[in-house]
């Protein structure tokens, strides 16, 4: 599993996956966006990775301690997410089979 980016509600930080750094700046920013919005919205850490055959995986995780985590709101926000951003996880997925090597450098 290879990370594109992640944001991590508990920390407040957000990470960018270098690697993919030939990836369009409004690409990179809407995943940011995309992200972060996750987590102010139903905290925890909210993740997007390349799995072995290339398609692109929404992860979200949250602490045992965090009460305020909705495993309901987050199951609809990833649902949510998946239609909206089809065709741009699509394209990601694309970009990921062309350009990323067997080795997981880019």
């Amino acid at each position: 599993m290879e990370v594109l980016c992640a944001a991590n509600a508990y920390i407040q930080k957000y990470y960018f996956n270098e690697d993919f750094s030939l990836l369009p700046v409004q690409i990179r920013e809407e995943l940011q966006v995309l992200c972060v919005t996750f987590t102010e919205e139903v905290g925890g850490i909210f993740m997007l990775a390349f799995d072995d055959s290339g398609s692109l995986q929404i992860r979200t995780e949250a602490s045992e301690e965090d009460v305020l985590y909705d495993e309901i709101d987050s199951a609809w926000k990833v649902k949510q997410i998946r239609e909206e951003k089809e065709e741009l996880f699509r394209s990601l997925e694309m970009f990921y089979r062309v350009f990323a090597d067997p080795d997981g450098a880019m």
